[in-house]
């Protein structure tokens, strides 16, 4: 029977692209209805697409596959981005105020709007995570009545490569995939596998992957930092093929005998690992490839981890991702940060219900694409007679959809965690921002010629006042003489 009510994600990952489609429940489970994966390597390095033909090729055949396993057409569908080109950096915005003036909600819309009006160059401002305020000397998250005399807002600006954002729209727009709405993928990774404790007592939150790992800070529920590295479990693979084995045996390799951390007082030096029939190598020799990687992975990851926040990751490491099933990733973990918490999430908080091995596999390589439909709320069927998007749980409409012309634009200050403005939002925005511009300077030449008039005129006026030569020789000449005369 066809679905017909559902929600359809799509993960671009560093070395797979998955689509996925779901249906909510009303006690807040999840029901995985269909799981296709695409291998994406000749097409997407890191994250990043860097073969549009074939990356559309890709989004094709998911979204056929999807089609023919729900036996229903999609309207639209959810979509995760990151990758290499994601990374943040902290802007300050200062406000000078009256003497006693409380802060206003104005005021820190227009802070915000001031924020997401820099520049970077070659990149874009995707989302931006509002840190604290600082009135006077009081930091507050929440500064609206205040009374300061200056305030300096503290913003995590979200950017990514512009190259890289109008190429997957592209790629969307080539597949003829309507887009409901852009995430994020790190912050719906976040969502599904955090703790509200772990958010608010502060933690880092490490994704590894294929070819990249994601490193999140979280501290008091706010991001405080996110970078992706070009490091991945595929670098302790082709570290392996030093062994004169190809990628493929490396691979099994890892699998069969690789551990993050082994404890020197177990390793023996007689020990030999079978490479194949005919060669062996030293246990001891195969044990240094892999926590040689591991080591500058970890260091790279904890040297993300900003120096104002070390000492505040009360809730410690959260370890997610194909990676985390590497055999003692953990102790590594323990041992080169010096951190005594850190925990692996190989499975979302969410209620999932599937039949699909990937995802009962527990094994944390599903748990962004979960966390992606789990953000879903639209329903992604498309029946030939229904063109307005509507609630999955069948509630009123909602705001235009990514992949539709909207008749006006979200506000940027008022979106959710993570979400990214479509392509159409961001040139709308942008004309109208001209437009507000050209209209000031219009205003203010306006204002400037009345001035200049308003001044030209007093000039006249003073002058029509101000006596002339000849009046002041004939007041002069009257003074001497009578009235007769």
């Amino acid at each position: 029977m066809p679905a017909k009510n559902f929600v359809v994600a799509i993960e671009l990952g560093s070395t797979m692209i998955t689509g996925i489609a779901g249906q909510k429940k009303s006690d807040g489970s999840i029901a995985v209805l269909a799981v296709v994966r695409e291998d994406a390597t000749q097409c997407i390095r890191k994250g990043v697409v860097y073969n549009i033909d074939k990356t559309v090729q890709c989004i094709t055949s998911i979204i056929s596959r999807l089609r023919q396993q729900l036996k229903s057409s999609i309207k639209h569908v959810y979509i995760g981005v990151g990758g290499q080109s994601i990374h943040s950096e902290r802007n300050i915005i200062t406000k000078e105020l009256p003497d006693g003036m409380p802060v206003t909600q104005q005021l820190i819309v227009e802070m915000m709007d001031q924020n997401r009006s820099m520049e970077y160059a070659d990149m874009e401002i995707l989302d931006v995570e509002a840190q604290e305020y600082r009135a006077d000397s009081l930091l507050q998250t929440e500064p609206v009545g205040i009374p300061c005399s200056r305030l300096e807002g503290n913003f995590l600006n979200i950017l990514q490569s512009k190259r890289h954002y109008q190429k997957l729209n592209k790629c969307f727009e080539i597949a003829g995939v309507k887009l409901a709405e852009i995430y994020l993928a790190p912050f719906a990774l976040a969502d599904a596998v955090l703790t509200p404790v772990e958010k608010r007592s502060g933690c880092v939150l490490v994704d590894l992957g294929a070819d990249t790992t994601t490193v999140m800070v979280y501290y008091k529920n706010i991001v405080r930092h996110i970078a992706v590295i070009p490091l991945g479990g595929n670098n302790i693979t082709k570290d392996i093929t030093s062994l004169q084995v190809e990628e493929q045996e490396a691979e099994v390799l890892k699998l069969r005998y690789a551990s993050a951390y082994t404890p020197q007082e177990n390793i023996d030096p007689s020990l030999k690992y079978d490479i194949d029939r005919d060669r062996k190598v030293e246990s001891s020799r195969f044990i240094d490839l892999i926590e040689a990687r591991v080591q500058e992975i970890i260091a790279n990851v904890w040297n993300q981890v900003p120096s104002d926040f070390t000492d505040k990751i009360q809730a410690g490491i959260v370890l997610t991702g194909g990676g985390c099933n590497l055999k003692n990733i953990d102790e590594a973990f323990r041992k080169h940060t010096n951190m005594d918490k850190v925990r692996l999430a190989k499975f979302v908080t969410y209620t999932i219900n599937a039949t699909n091995p990937d995802i009962n596999a527990h094994d944390g390589k599903m748990n962004t694409i979960l966390g992606l439909l789990a953000k879903g709320d639209q329903n992604c069927w498309a029946p030939a007679e229904e063109t307005k998007p509507q609630d999955i749980f069948s509630q009123a409409e909602t705001t235009p959809q990514q992949g539709d012309e909207p008749n006006g634009v979200r506000d940027p200050n008022s979106l959710p965690k993570g979400v990214v403005l479509s392509q159409y939002e961001k040139e709308k925005m942008a004309a109208e921002k001209a437009a507000a511009e050209k209209a000031a300077a219009e205003e203010a030449a306006r204002k400037k010629a009345e001035e200049e008039e308003a001044e030209r005129r007093r000039i006249e006026e003073e002058k029509k006042k101000k006596p002339t030569l000849g009046s002041k020789v004939s007041k002069w000449l009257g003074s001497f003489l009578t009235p007769d005369e």
